[in-house]
């Protein structure tokens, strides 16, 4: 993918994101998920939440790709792969409730927003940055991804969620 690509889907989700938020009634978000543990509210927060950590994580592969440091990095995330799950399903769980869809909309927006700058001042060279992954912690993570791959990672679990909303 190319960094139009990337910002014309972050553009996109975005958008989807937004008409969610005007589309689903307080029943609707009420409503169990289908395939997860979440109701739809709580799925929401965990579709912003993935972009969230992106941002989060941009810098670290920033330092770690040109470092070269991430394999045992790596590792020791892997490890930990069972306490950081009940922190993603607590996190969602906790954060669905207290924010509401709205809050939920402009968050997304600003961080999107904030992704779509940082992509733009991306050389091509940092774009290429790579760091070992934790696979365990995400089906989504490869073992090696580059800079180029988290901006694009976000829109992929956005997507898979997105199948998972009950409406």
């Amino acid at each position: 993918m190319d960094r139009n690509d990337i910002h014309d889907e972050l553009e996109h989700a975005r958008l989807d994101f937004a008409e969610l938020v005007r589309q689903l009634s307080l029943e609707d978000l009420r409503r169990p998920s289908q395939g997860t543990r979440w109701t739809n509210r709580q799925l929401l927060f965990h579709m912003v939440f993935g972009y969230l950590i992106v941002r989060t994580l941009l810098p670290m592969v920033h330092l770690l790709g040109r470092l070269g440091w991430s394999r045992s990095f790596a590792a020791t995330l892997n490890a930990a792969h069972r306490a950081f799950h009940l922190i993603n399903y607590l996190g969602s769980v906790g954060g669905g409730q207290l924010l509401s869809p709205p809050a939920m909309a402009r968050l997304i927006d600003r961080t999107i927003h904030i992704l779509q700058q940082r992509l733009a001042r991306e050389s091509e060279s940092s774009l290429a940055l790579a760091m070992r992954f934790p696979p365990d912690w995400d089906p989504y993570f490869q073992p090696t991804m580059t800079v180029r791959d988290l901006y694009h990672y976000g829109t992929v679990h956005f997507d898979h969620h997105r199948h998972q909303l009950s409406t």
